[in-house]
């Protein structure tokens, strides 16, 4: 039975998908990164290997894609056959669900985006990965002097949530065309006060679709699906128990000087990547 996986690591909520040939989800887990992606993607490696033993042990991975902002070091340790940006694989899952959606929302811990789409084509889009204000961390916001001068929580929480869709609207989504139908993806499309703040400021119904909270990784699997691979790059289960290191250094080959990120398992060199040129990234590592 073929399989097709998708990974998205993120910086702060690491997504594993796993999708069967009817594009059906067999397996999904959703996760704290914890600031360790190298061993988030080891613990998604074991749970994916320990379902797959004991609900059917015939499932063959085909073919893994990875997207998020680690999708290169995902992409290196795993044996990814496909490397696709956050932009490009939830527009393709969330198009599964919602044939003809206009706009998607995705809010996630540490950065926002809005994709804007026609027939199910992403004709613009917009990311805010720098200022926390249209992300889930606004939420985190201290509340204690509110709280001190004896404000309702609910009130407080109101206002959280009508805070970050109102600074999510005016960065994230300046200058965008949002019409419906209105997508919210992402871990924040999980609090019920955001999509009434959406709702409340949009005056448009809000769809959150199933999978909702690793759509990314979702999207990713049926983009490797589609390439109808005869062979997968998959390292296998084992590489979850092997030593795996990440360092740099610094090209001298000429003034870019550009940071190299070396990747390494069981000490040897599987890849280099973060080069301009291609000179180390486009290197044999076999």
């Amino acid at each position: 039975m073929k399989a097709y996986l998708g990974i998205d690591v993120g910086s702060v909520s690491t997504k594993f998908v796993l999708v069967d040939e009817k594009e059906k989800v067999l397996f999904h887990s959703y996760f704290k990164t914890q600031g360790r992606p190298i061993e988030a993607i080891k613990k998604g490696l074991k749970e994916l290997e320990g379902f797959i033993k004991r609900h059917n042990p015939k499932i063959e991975i085909a073919g893994v894609g990875t997207t998020g902002s680690a999708r290169y070091l995902a992409g290196v340790i795993v044996g990814a056959d496909l490397i696709k940006n956050e932009i490009t694989a939830h527009a393709k899952g969330v198009v599964k669900f919602v044939p003809n959606v206009r706009t998607v929302i995705e809010i996630g811990g540490q950065d926002s985006k809005i994709i804007i789409l026609e027939n199910g084509v992403v004709t613009d889009f917009a990311m805010n990965l720098v200022c926390s204000a249209g992300t889930g961390a606004f939420l985190e916001s201290d509340m204690i002097h509110k709280q001190q001068m004896g404000h309702k929580i609910e009130d407080i929480i109101a206002g959280l949530c009508e805070g970050l869709a109102r600074n999510y609207l005016s960065g994230v989504g300046k200058g965008k065309k949002i019409l419906p139908p209105i997508v919210f993806l992402g871990g924040v499309s999980e609090n019920v006060g955001m999509r009434w703040a959406f709702e409340r400021q949009l005056g448009q119904k809000i769809i959150v679709p199933p999978y909702n909270t690793v759509m990314g990784a979702y999207g990713v699997a049926l983009l490797v699906k589609e390439m109808k691979l005869e062979k997968t790059k998959f390292r296998g289960f084992e590489v979850s128990d092997m030593e795996i290191t990440c360092t740099s250094f610094q090209c001298k080959g000429c003034p870019n000087q550009c940071e190299v990120i070396e990747a390494r398992i069981e000490g040897k060199v599987v890849a280099r990547w973060g080069d301009r040129c291609g000179r180390w990234s486009n290197l044999n590592y076999d």
